[in-house]
């Protein structure tokens, strides 16, 4: 709780993945990949309930194992084609009343109580209905473009950005999903963390925003918290 405003988050964390098998239980740096999310929540200041939501029996006992409470996803809300929105609405329509929620992705194992307690304190600062993470771009999305099939570049790049030195480009900036949040009144009206106003972004570092998708992804995950 912060400023009387309650706060429970949410981990959503299905059984199948395609890309990288049971990622959400592989062992990252001596512990399975979503107790990391689950510590950064339960060291949080302000979060006052922490639920995984899934229909894997194994995540929702190592949920419970590591502190968070749990509840079972239904078998249509943990398919390829299963919303965001349907399963967090499917949460928050099982539990207490709070005022905001908060989605933390299982796959953003290196976003700490730090960040999520600042994006917190930004919210309340801001007397915001939304707060969505981001990281500065890796690469300027200047620089980027479709390819036709020839692989012809001719029409790549603009003219006035042929010479262009990157320092000299605008920094630009992408969602990292490592922390929603999101008035649930909000949420419910608008079915989304990406409301149309009254939303700000926390940022983070480059290196927290890492987001594990696949072994490399992974790879990179494990070297960086050993």
């Amino acid at each position: 709780m912060l400023d009387d405003k309650t706060f429970l988050a949410v981990i959503p964390a299905r059984g199948g993945s395609k890309r990288l098998p049971k990622k959400n239980i592989l062992d990252l740096a001596g512990k399975p990949m979503i107790f990391w999310s689950i510590d950064a929540g339960i060291k949080s200041k302000y979060i006052d309930k922490i639920i995984v939501s899934s229909d894997d029996t194994e995540i929702l006992k190592i949920a419970k194992q590591y502190g968070s409470e749990t509840i079972v996803r239904p078998k249509e809300l943990a398919s390829d084609t299963a919303s965001t929105f349907d399963t967090m609405k499917h949460v928050l329509d099982n539990v207490q009343a709070y005022d905001y929620v908060i989605l933390l992705q299982p796959t953003s194992p290196l976003r700490t109580c730090n960040d999520i307690d600042k994006a917190i304190e930004l919210l309340c600062q801001k007397e915001a209905d939304a707060v969505v993470s981001v990281c500065e771009m890796e690469h300027s999305p200047l620089w980027s473009n479709t390819l036709p099939d020839d692989k012809n570049m001719q029409n790549f790049l603009p003219k006035e950005l042929i010479n262009k030195r990157g320092q000299d480009l605008e920094t630009y900036y992408r969602l990292n999903g490592a922390i929603y949040i999101c008035k649930i009144d909000e949420f419910i009206k608008q079915k989304s963390f990406f409301i149309k106003e009254n939303i700000f972004a926390y940022e983070m570092t480059q290196k927290a925003s890492i987001d594990v998708d696949t072994q490399l992804d992974f790879e990179i995950a494990n070297y960086l918290l050993l």
